[in-house]
């Protein structure tokens, strides 16, 4: 558990950057080389290598080196990660709100008795 919660922290660190979040959106789409993915945005290019290292210490990303040019390719299963961490809080608070449904429900039929 602890090793998924590292793994998590790391995606939810990654992910919490609106530039971070444009890559990922990027790359959803397919591999891009940095330079493609930096074009957009107004900073440096070794600014925008400092999320792209975020991005895969996060192994959000990964990166291939082939001469000069890096590409990047993302890594689903970390997203895939953070989908089944959201499922489990969905599943929890669905449960959870079920229960308070029926509590107001069998609170209201007593107030009907009085």
């Amino acid at each position: 558990m602890a090793k998924q919660s590292f793994d998590l922290d790391a995606v939810f660190h990654a992910l919490g950057d609106p530039t971070r979040r444009a890559v990922i959106s990027r790359l959803a789409a397919a591999p891009a080389t940095v330079s493609e993915l930096a074009e957009p945005f107004d900073m440096a290019l070794p600014s925008f290598m400092k999320h792209i290292g975020v991005l895969e210490r996060s192994r959000l990303v990964t990166t291939t080196k082939t001469g000069r040019v890096r590409e990047c390719a993302l890594d689903r299963e970390s997203l895939i990660s953070a989908e089944i961490w959201f499922r489990e809080q969905h599943l929890l608070w669905r449960k959870r709100y079920a229960n308070l449904d029926e509590l107001l429900t069998k609170m209201e039929g007593r107030d009907d008795e009085a």
